[in-house]
């Protein structure tokens, strides 16, 4: 019997039902197709993870592997890519439908599958739309719902299904009778770019056969060149896109964190802090929690010849932003909700830009303003 190329298809997403269906779906669809799925779910407690390999025609094998570094997710990846390579040596699986743990993200485990050389050829996230804004906006741990990957893992419900949900070019959707057009009209602007396929319905294996780069999918979640939604207004959801040139005063803006947080189920973007004019800040918030962090810095505050070693996509999204003054600093922040009140937004944010008289005092003195985000930064 002549051997077959493997090709090896991620579909992850807390949805499981819908993670399920999508799986069941790609299974009946493509003749000489296998599942593999790690479940997690006692993993800290017992010390190991079970994995299931399975088919359309129902189990083939399981197994267990032994905790690596007390993270379930590194053990999947350590366990994973084997399991995949002895597929692929054997010649007889035409694709590989990695089964993703509800709260494993797939962009590590898409980076340790092609790092190995495999052909990884699609990546979906699915999604039932009814439980878009349920779980947009959880802020409870993954931990207290039982869904904690490691003893040590801090994530909550509503930024993990976010990043779940951005990352994947491609969104398996299980529509039911509980879905409005709300709940559709958040997903779709959420990610706008995703390719949605129905579920059980839609052509989901060509979706996930097209091909998937996995320097590209990074690129575009970097807060740097991050492709974030545009304008959109439908259903009562709301798509806000707010841009400045001046920056934030530290202190009032961290004073008005709180409720920029909680205005929307979702927020992201990128700014700068006048007392940090080098740093580019990345802005992630969903269900209410705030994440800040220093994304490095921006290129303008690089020397010419460092430019070189900049990704292209960097320095091409760099120039749409470039003016002679800033360079590529600006503050770029999107914000996505139903009942979005879009003039409350604008007022807020503005009023945390530097004044007038501020802002004529010159970067020396931005400097010496008081530096609010010391303990939010872990400086």
């Amino acid at each position: 019997m002549p051997s077959v190329p493997l090709s090896v298809a991620l579909v992850g997403g807390l949805h499981s039902d819908a993670r399920r269906a999508a799986v069941d779906r790609l299974l009946a669809s493509v003749p000489g197709s296998v599942a593999l799925h790690h479940d997690l779910s006692a993993a800290v407690e017992r010390g190991t993870v079970v994995r299931t390999v399975r088919d359309a025609s129902g189990v083939l094998s399981t197994g267990e592997a032994p905790l690596v570094n007390d993270c379930a997710c590194c053990t999947l990846r350590e366990d994973l890519v084997p399991e995949l390579g002895r597929l692929a040596d054997a010649g007889l699986t035409r694709l590989a439908v990695v089964e993703l743990w509800d709260s494993v993200e797939p962009r590590a485990t898409a980076e340790a599958v092609a790092a190995a050389g495999l052909d990884l050829t699609g990546v979906a996230t699915a999604v039932d739309p009814a439980l878009v804004l349920p779980y947009l906006g959880n802020g409870d741990d993954l931990a207290d719902a039982g869904l904690a990957s490691a003893a040590t893992d801090r994530r909550t419900i509503a930024d993990t299904w976010a990043r779940q949900v951005e990352y994947a070019p491609v969104l398996a959707v299980l529509d039911g009778p509980d879905a409005g057009d709300e709940d559709r009209a958040l997903l779709s602007q959420l990610h706008p770019t995703a390719r949605r396929v129905a579920v059980p319905d839609g052509d989901l294996a060509t979706a996930l056969l097209a091909g998937f780069d996995v320097g590209a999918a990074a690129a575009a979640q970097h807060p740097a060149c991050a492709l974030l939604p545009q304008e959109a207004d439908a259903a009562g959801v709301g798509t806000y896109v707010w841009r400045a040139r001046r920056p934030f005063h530290p202190g009032r803006l961290y004073a008005a964190l709180e409720d920029l947080a909680c205005a929307a189920a979702r927020s992201r973007g990128r700014f700068w802090l006048a007392d940090r004019p080098d740093t580019l800040l990345a802005w992630d918030a969903a269900g209410g929690a705030l994440c800040v962090e220093s994304a490095g810095p921006w290129l303008a505050a690089l020397p010419d010849a460092a430019w070189e070693m900049v990704p292209a996509v960097r320095r091409a999204a760099a120039a749409l932003d470039w003016e002679p003054e800033f360079g590529d600093r600006c503050q770029h922040l999107v914000f996505t909700s139903p009942g979005l009140d879009r003039e409350g937004l604008a007022e807020l944010l503005g009023s945390c830009l530097l004044t007038d008289a501020e802002y004529a005092a010159g970067r020396t003195a931005w400097k010496r303003l008081p530096s609010a985000f010391d303990t939010l930064l872990e400086v």
